[in-house]
């Protein structure tokens, strides 16, 4: 517990010791027979006393420390077994000091504490009733006689063996059930309370992939494990996207990683248990448990694990499925979590942690949509509005200047004038066009990604004039979108150069499906780079001499990047874009989670 919860658990009980004090008090003035001698009413006077100097001390703002707390408990164990000699039998009214301390050290603490608080006082009852059977007793009045005190009458009786024996069983119980009850009373608040601490790091202001990043590491904490896998899949489509996150990881944050088409297998096979636990043994053998979606324990054939096995090591892995509402699904793995309590219950905890934190996940995922949405539509409008205001304006200027250059004087100042600005409108025309195709929402995924391309091959030669061409050789494109995002906007880059800087008559758009990959061709018969031959990704990133928005969008999705160029002939640009490896996309497929 926290300083404060320390504090004022101590002030609750102190408050309890004053009202128990004189609780036997009013008891012992109604019952005096039961008393048996007068240093009963010195012993709890004493305790009062010291009851309400606790209960003083502790209404300072000072927080209660450890060694407070400590020697707090030990008197309290120690009172009632100094106590209780001089009352015996079923009606002692000290009885519940004995109570009390067990209360107490339960509430503080919890099962074991709360056992050894037992063993002490029954040890402390015995240990009194040695001393007795060996004269102490004697020593003690002998001495009170000499000092003209009262002298200690015990009934002995009290003491023998018999009935110490029955009062030590009836503690020892006590005991345990007090301990056991607070222990579970403590393991649900503690429960609830990493709930809600979860629940608190799905921050809007992080986005989806930031707070998922802290609740995995989180998770590593929690369960001392190595590392943390998520394994998601979107609705629709067979690609399997992972994330990662180490134990050692200074800053939380997922490294995701397109797994491919065939690592849905592998990572999601189908189980009828939501989740499971996997333990290899000493030959390698694997044994698995799991929990039903009801949470009943269940045994599963181990093939669910198998595949995953033989891509990652590990001793032990924990796993729980979650969905978001049938559009996202997948699994969180914790590689070597350290299960304090049994597999069971652990798992169980687990599966509510992650059935809790799934809705608030899944908020913050439609949130993301529906921004992304509201952006695309506000984009669109002020697309709509850029094409029937600024440049309906500008190619109505253009027009005019036109007139003007056709009916002024020939081979005149003015005449070259207006071509120029003439000119100047026409290239601020295509700028702003190709603003707003920027602007537009690139919805391309793998069926989109040659139409899209087309589209934009014809859009680019009836706005420019140059006479563009757009090839495809290959069966169906196997791509994930991000990667198709990226590529759409490389040949949207290329083309915007080849207008810009080639002065090309002729471009053609290449889409050709190689052995292991995807390649893009951009080819071109102007004026070409400023170097001659071809150069490789790694020469081009050292000179810089390749675009620079094309190299970035390149990297982003790890292809490989290569430029031919003939001054005054032309240029080439093939971006090549391997398919079996295992692609990281980078931001282009954290966009999913950010």
């Amino acid at each position: 517990m926290s300083p404060e919860e320390n504090l004022r658990t101590e002030r609750w009980l102190a408050s309890a010791r004053v009202f128990l004090a004189f609780g036997a008090l009013i008891a012992v003035w109604l019952a005096p027979e039961e008393v048996r001698s007068p240093w009963a009413y010195v012993l709890l006077g004493f305790y009062i006393a010291h009851a309400t100097a606790i209960l003083i001390l502790l209404r300072s703002p000072q927080q209660s420390s450890s060694p407070l707390r400590l020697m707090v408990h030990c008197v309290d164990v120690l009172w009632p077994a100094l106590i209780s000699p001089y009352t015996v039998g079923q009606n002692n009214p000290f009885f519940l000091f004995f109570v009390f301390v067990l209360a107490a050290a339960a509430y503080r603490w919890g099962l074991w504490e709360t056992v050894m608080t037992a063993v002490a006082s029954v040890s402390l009852l015995w240990l009194e009733s040695v001393s007795f059977k060996e004269g102490i007793l004697r020593a003690l009045n002998t001495w009170a006689t000499h000092h003209r005190m009262p002298a200690i009458q015990v009934k002995i009786l009290g003491m023998e063996p018999k009935e110490l024996f029955m009062g030590s069983v009836s503690l020892i119980i006590m005991g345990l059930l007090l301990g056991y009850l607070a222990e579970r009373q403590k393991k649900l608040g503690a429960e609830k309370d990493i709930a809600a601490r979860m629940l608190r790091l799905v921050r809007v202001d992080v986005g989806l992939a930031g707070s998922l990043s802290h609740i995995l590491s989180e998770l590593v904490r929690l369960y001392g494990a190595k590392r943390v896998l998520i394994v998601t899949r979107e609705s629709g489509s067979h690609r399997v996207h992972t994330g990662e996150l180490e134990s050692n990881s200074v800053l939380p944050e997922l490294r995701w990683n397109d797994a491919g088409p065939l690592a849905s297998e592998a990572y999601l096979k189908e189980s009828r248990a939501e989740t499971w636990y996997a333990k290899r043994g000493e030959k390698e053998e694997i044994s698995i448990t799991g929990l039903d979606p009801s949470g009943s324990f269940l045994r599963i054939d181990a093939a669910v694990v198998l595949g995953f096995a033989d891509l990652y090591e590990f001793q032990s892995v924990a796993a729980s499925s979650f969905s978001f509402s049938h559009e996202l699904t997948g699994r969180i793995f914790l590689f070597d979590p350290n299960f304090r309590s049994g597999n069971d219950e652990e798992l169980g905890f687990l599966q509510d942690l992650i059935r809790q934190i799934t809705p608030a996940v899944y908020n913050l995922y439609l949130l993301r949509r529906l921004r992304t949405r509201a952006g695309a539509a506000e984009r669109a409008r002020l697309v709509r509005e850029l094409h029937d205001g600024a440049v309906q304006s500008l190619i109505g200027v253009e027009m005019q200047v036109d007139v003007l250059r056709r009916h002024a004087p020939e081979a005149t100042s003015m005449t070259d004038e207006l071509e120029r600005i003439q000119g100047l409108l026409r290239e601020e025309v295509l700028k702003l066009r190709e603003l707003m195709q920027e602007m537009k929402s690139t919805a391309v995924d793998a069926r989109r990604l040659a139409g899209y391309l087309r589209d934009t091959v014809q859009r680019f030669q009836r706005e420019t004039g140059i006479a563009a061409q757009f090839v495809m050789d290959g069966d169906e494109i196997v791509l994930p979108s991000a990667v198709c995002r990226e590529l759409a906007r490389i040949a949207q880059e290329a083309l915007v150069n080849v207008r810009k800087h080639s002065g090309a008559r002729q471009v053609i758009v290449q889409l050709l499906q190689e052995d292991g990959g995807w390649q893009l061709i951009v080819e071109d018969d102007g004026a070409g780079f400023p170097f001659s031959g071809r150069i490789s990704q790694s020469e081009l990133d050292a000179s810089g001499k390749a675009p620079t928005i094309i190299r970035e969008r390149v990297r982003l999705i790890q292809a490989d990047l290569t430029i031919e160029s003939k001054p005054g002939k032309g240029s080439r640009i093939e971006v090549f874009v391997p398919l079996l490896q295992p692609v990281e996309v980078g931001t282009g497929l954290r966009n999913l989670f950010t």
